[in-house]
């Protein structure tokens, strides 16, 4: 499981918030958070469905876990500009 990809990924909330969070699983991960399974931040009904805009590649989990923490201390227009959006 050493081999194993990390990934960094954003969705886009229905309400227009931001979530941001690390997988080795994209495609299970926003399944997981479109049912309400997923995190306690994307389970309310009014931010599903989420969409995903944003996601990168790392070699372990630390390296993307650490470029999920840097997100996340970003203010919204610096994670916009982050995105590229707005």
């Amino acid at each position: 499981m050493a081999d194993k990809k990390a990934y960094f990924y954003v969705l886009k909330c229905l309400d227009g918030t931001f979530y941001a969070g690390y997988t080795v699983d994209l495609t299970r991960r926003l399944a997981e958070h479109n049912q309400g399974i997923g995190a306690k931040y994307t389970r309310p009904k009014m931010r599903r469905p989420l969409k995903m805009i944003h996601s990168e590649t790392f070699a372990t989990k630390s390296e993307a876990m650490q470029a999920e923490a840097a997100f996340k201390k970003l203010n919204r227009k610096q994670k916009e500009q982050y995105l590229r959006i707005g």
